[in-house]
C-alpha cells in the first residue's frame, strides 16, 4: 500500500490505517477473537498504522491491540492516547501523563510507542508544560513521534515551538468536513499531519446505518446529532445519492467516503476502524478508488456542508 509522510521528523504510514477504539468501546458488544483477526487481516492487506488510546476501555484496547500485534510489532507503527479520565475530564498533569504512558508501554507489549497524542485539551495545563513531558519520552527513547489530537492552531503552534509535532488527529469525514479543513493552512506551515478519525462518520457512511433505537444505551452514536430524528432522513437522503454516486464507480458506499480524505491532501491518512476482516478487505480497498475533479464536485453539491446536524441546516 502506498505509504504517505506526516511531519517533517520521519513518520510514515500506511495510506489508510487501522483505528482500534470499536474493538474494546462505542460500538456495542464486540468480540475480541474477531477483533484480533480483523487487525493482524489489516496488517496481511497493507496496513501498516495502528491507532489505540488509555480512553479505549481505560487499558482493555491497548492490552488487545497489544495481543494482536506481538508477532509483527517491527513491521507496524503503533499510536496512543493520553489525557483523559474515566468521567471524561481533561487530565494532562505532568504526574498523570508519565503514569499513563508507563502503563501504555506495559498494555502494547512494547518498549517504544511510535506516536504519542494528547488526547484532547487540558485548559488546567499549559501546552508547553504538556509537550515538555512529551518530549521527555522522546529523549528517553520510549516515544519516537509527538501527536495532538483535537487541538485547535493556537494549541498546533505553542505546541510545535516546544518539540515539533508530526501529527494532528481530529475528527474528518464527508459528513464533518469543515473544522478541520480550516487547518490545512497551519499544518502546511508547519509541516504536520493528518490523522483522520471516524472518516465513515461514526458509521453513517458505512453502507449500513440504522436509526439510533437499534443501538445499545451505551453507543456513541447516541449522542450524535446525525441521528437525531429531525435529521436522520435528511441525513439519509444525502447518503442515497453518494451511494448512487459510488456505485457509478464500482464502488461502495464506504470506499467512496474513505477515497474522498485521501483525494484531499497528501498528508491525510483516514482510520477507519472494524471488527469484521471482510469490511477491513473491502474498506481498504478504498486506496485504489481514483476520486476525480467531477466527482469531488459532485460530492460537494451533494453533501456541501457535510452531514445535517440541525433541523433545517
Amino acid at each position: 500500500m502506498e505509504q504517505r509522510t506526516l511531519g517533517t521528523e520521519g513518520l510514515t504510514a500506511s495510506a489508510i490505517g487501522y483505528g482500534a477504539m470499536g474493538t474494546a468501546v462505542g460500538y456495542g458488544p464486540s468480540d475480541d477473537t474477531r477483533s484480533i483477526a480483523a487487525m493482524r487481516r489489516a496488517h496481511e492487506i497493507g496496513v501498516t498504522h495502528f491507532d489505540t488510546a488509555e480512553m479505549y476501555g481505560w487499558g482493555e484496547g491497548e492490552r488487545l491491540l497489544g495481543r494482536a500485534l506481538a508477532p509483527i510489532r517491527a513491521e507496524v507503527t503503533i499510536a496512543t492516547k493520553f489525557g483523559l479520565t474515566p468521567a471524561s475530564g481533561p487530565d494532562s498533569r505532568p504526574d498523570h501523563i508519565r503514569e499513563v504512558v508507563d502503563n501504555s508501554l506495559r498494555n502494547l507489549r512494547t518498549d517504544v510507542i511510535d506516536v504519542l497524542y494528547q488526547h484532547a485539551p487540558d485548559p488546567e495545563v499549559p501546552i508547553e508544560e504538556v509537550v515538555g513531558v512529551m518530549r521527555e519520552f522522546v529523549d528517553a527513547g520510549k516515544v519516537r513521534y509527538l501527536g495532538l489530537s483535537n487541538a485547535d492552531e493556537d494549541a498546533i503552534r505553542r505546541a510545535h515551538a516546544v518539540h515539533p509535532i508530526s501529527v494532528l488527529q481530529n475528527e474528518y469525514s464527508l459528513f464533518a468536513p469543515r473544522d478541520t479543513a480550516a487547518l490545512f493552512p497551519v499544518l502546511e506551515e508547519l509541516g504536520i499531519g493528518l490523522v483522520a478519525y471516524s472518516p465513515l462518520a461514526r458509521g453513517f457512511l458505512s453502507g449500513a446505518v440504522r436509526p439510533r433505537d437499534h443501538y445499545t444505551a451505551d453507543d456513541f452514536r447516541q449522542g450524535q446529532a446525525w441521528w437525531k430524528p429531525e435529521n436522520f432522513e435528511a441525513n439519509l437522503a444525502i447518503v442515497g445519492k453518494l451511494t448512487e454516486l459510488a456505485e457509478s464507480k464500482g464502488a461502495t458506499l464506504a470506499q467512496l467516503a474513505l477515497a474522498w480524505p485521501l483525494a484531499q491532501k497528501d498528508y491525510v491518512v483516514p482510520i477507519p476502524g472494524s471488527r469484521d476482516s471482510d469490511r477491513v478487505d473491502r474498506n481498504t480497498a478504498a486506496v485504489d478508488l481514483v476520486l476525480t475533479a467531477p466527482d469531488l464536485a459532485r460530492i460537494a453539491e451533494i453533501a456541501p456542508d457535510g452531514g445535517i446536524v440541525a433541523h433545517g441546516n
